[in-house]
């Protein structure tokens, strides 16, 4: 496990990657944005770096030499509810990406289109959007469009979310920024984390896009 910090930075980072180019290049490109950057190359190293301190930012890859990065997504989001993560990663099939998302993951790249700017990707992340590439984003949207439509009626809210909250989940799944959503609805920047927390306890869930699964299938939002 190595480690080389930048400038005192807000954001810091934990780069889970074994192929050591692409470890170095991501690397590379996030200390000269100013992040805090440590990397791991197995899922031991980085339950080590975990143990060490939660990071702000989590980019793991799947394939590790001593395990899958789903059980890391998992232990993270578990033990740091606060810690974004996003998957970097060569597998781009059914399984690998739900399974993904469903443990907590709120950004998907593939390794094959990488976007020119780490960077910038992470503070997108960080600010509330949920990068994901183009072939995965339009891989969701054919699973949405196959997956029968419920019977008109009444939407269930069983969780009793407000009208607000129910605007503020429709901002979430559009992937708007806390800044957004507190613009478009005439909102102070500073209630709209309070509203999601209210949303993830009622939903009984962790991250945004559980958030949005679970409103989904409530009927409560159409994406």
């Amino acid at each position: 496990m190595t480690e080389r910090d930048g400038a005192p930075a807000a954001i810091t980072i934990l780069l889970v990657e074994d192929d050591a180019p692409t470890c170095w290049r991501l690397q590379d490109a996030l200390v000269k944005a100013e992040y805090g950057v440590r990397t791991a190359g197995t899922l031991g190293e980085a339950r080590q770096a975990l143990n060490a301190r939660a990071p702000r930012v989590l980019l793991t890859d799947l394939r590790l030499p001593d395990g899958h990065g789903i059980e890391l997504i998992r232990e993270t989001r578990r033990r740091f509810p606060d810690t974004e993560i996003m998957v970097i990663s060569a597998l781009g099939d059914e399984e690998s990406v739900i399974s993904a998302i469903t443990v907590g993951a709120t950004g998907y790249l593939l390794k094959d289109a990488f976007p020119t700017d780490i960077a910038t990707t992470v503070r997108e992340l960080v600010a509330g959007h949920s990068p994901i590439s183009a072939s995965i984003a339009r891989f969701i949207v054919r699973r949405t469009q196959t997956t029968a439509e419920p019977p008109p009626g009444p939407a269930l809210n069983t969780a009793r979310l407000t009208p607000r909250e129910i605007d503020i989940l429709w901002g979430i799944a559009k992937g708007f920024s806390y800044a957004e959503i507190a613009s478009h609805l005439g909102l102070s920047r500073q209630t709209v984390p309070g509203h999601i927390k209210n949303i993830y306890r009622k939903l009984e869930v962790h991250t945004r896009s559980e958030a949005v699964f679970e409103a989904v299938q409530q009927g409560l939002i159409k994406l």
